[in-house]
């Protein structure tokens, strides 16, 4: 029986994933919905080996699309991808967009995702007008905020938990061009990075940080400070920018664990950091670019060899002059986290799904090599700050959380589980990510 994986690699569950165009018949006989397999942990994975779970990328037709008002309707199957290359030449985008295009709408609004903008637009849920999902016992419901609003605020970052996505319905935001005016800055230091990050939050929708994380002494927590904003018309070609090319850059096979080491990836940021240094200004970009960095390598979880990676991300509440971003860094070079990819994020108010992720304060994601046990150290001790400054963790990207952590972090479970107790009382749809950490059987 094949094995089914998240993006990271780990862990890997034997299961069927059945793939139909009718979402119905695909949904009826599974346990769990799942889009392209980005989540980074086990939430995309059946419960227990050999179970079904059914695959929506076939069904992805777009069922309405009002180009005056700026409403798309489209399975659940349908990808951001096709959404850009559809809405863009419009004007129209889709309000919130995660790192990667190779997602699915029902996805997006499963894990509720947030993007550069959340400060401002906050996660995707806020933008869906209504869903159309196919709940335990079958049937088939129209939900929205006046429609069984406590069904659609627990689909919203449900993790498929509730119902199987089967359309969505979506408001998308008005651009004059399908150009990026980005911007760029370098920071020295934690502080001055965090500093940047705020004053940059103020002023331009979409702001993002990478961080180098191997960096201690005076220089711990140095980094680049990105910001955007879709161009005005008086700002921009009037022609559309090319298709961003995919795949050129490939990694065709999984590369050897110590190519990721803690000196390739200090060699990296060191590098990353000084180019940068000399890059600062304000450009015009391409969108896909900006928002999409890694899609132009094609593979390239890879890179991190056979045993996998783990994502790790948290948001934890900061006001200004608090030291809690200093001491996760701390937290994180003391036990020897390699981070290839680091970054902090500005996040603004929580969004409407129950579960949902962002909360007031910064986000950092890391990306890990995984190495058994010392990884769930490193997540173990990295999850006690969380807890400590009264932060929470991403389920999107998580793979080793334990459950009296998440529960001790997670005050809306019991809402939650409320909402999952009325609809699908048999627990029916469970996930491995949900046997994990909400005590279902497998």
């Amino acid at each position: 029986m094949p094995r089914i994986a998240g993006w990271g690699g780990v862990p890997a569950v034997e299961g069927h994933e059945r793939l139909g165009e009718s979402l119905a018949d695909v949904c009826r006989p599974a346990s769990l919905t799942r889009g392209l397999g980005r989540s980074y942990g086990d939430a995309s994975l059946p419960a227990s080996a050999g179970a079904v779970v059914a695959g929506t990328r076939l069904g992805d037709r777009v069922l309405a699309f009002d180009r005056e008002a700026g409403i798309l309707r489209a399975e659940a199957g349908f990808r951001l991808e096709q959404l850009d290359r559809l809405t863009r030449p419009a004007g129209w985008v889709s309000p919130v967009v995660p790192g990667t295009r190779h997602v699915t709408l029902g996805g997006m609004v499963a894990s509720d995702i947030h993007g550069k903008n959340h400060h401002v637009a906050g996660c995707i849920g806020a933008h869906v007008r209504s869903l159309l999902i196919q709940v335990a016992d079958g049937r088939q419901l129209e939900i929205g905020p006046e429609r069984e609003p406590e069904l659609f605020a627990a689909t919203i970052a449900g993790m498929g938990l509730t119902g199987h996505i089967l359309e969505v319905e979506l408001a998308l935001l008005a651009i004059a061009r399908p150009w990026l005016v980005v911007e760029i800055e370098t920071a020295p230091d934690l502080a001055a990075l965090v500093a940047g990050l705020r004053t940059a939050s103020r002023s331009w929708p979409y702001t993002v940080t990478w961080v180098d994380a191997l960096s201690r002494g005076k220089h711990m927590g140095r980094g680049v400070i990105i910001k955007g904003r879709w161009a005005a018309a008086d700002e921009a070609p009037p022609t559309l920018p090319a298709r961003s090319p995919s795949g050129l850059l490939f990694v065709p096979f999984n590369l050897p664990g110590w190519v990721l080491g803690r000196a390739s990836v200090r060699a990296f940021d060191e590098i990353y950091y000084r180019v940068h240094r000399w890059r600062t200004g304000r450009t015009i970009v391409h969108p896909d670019g900006f928002f999409y960095p890694l899609d132009g390598i094609r593979d390239w979880n890879r890179l991190y060899g056979a045993r996998g990676f783990i994502q790790h991300q948290s948001v934890l509440p900061v006001d200004d002059g608090d030291d809690v971003i200093t001491r996760y860094f701390d937290t994180l070079t003391r036990h020897g986290g390699a981070s290839f990819l680091t970054v902090i994020k500005d996040c603004g108010a929580e969004g409407r799904g129950l579960l949902s992720f962002p909360r007031p304060g910064l986000s950092v994601a890391l990306d890990l090599p995984m190495r058994g046990a010392a990884t769930q150290s490193l997540v173990d001790a990295l999850n006690r700050h969380v807890l400590d400054a009264g932060g929470r963790i991403y389920l999107a990207k998580d793979a080793l959380t334990r459950r009296e952590d998440f529960v001790a972090m997670e005050p809306r479970l019991a809402a939650f589980d409320a909402v999952r107790r009325t609809w699908d009382p048999e627990r029916r749809l469970r996930s491995a990510l949900s046997v994990r950490l909400l005590g279902d059987t497998a």
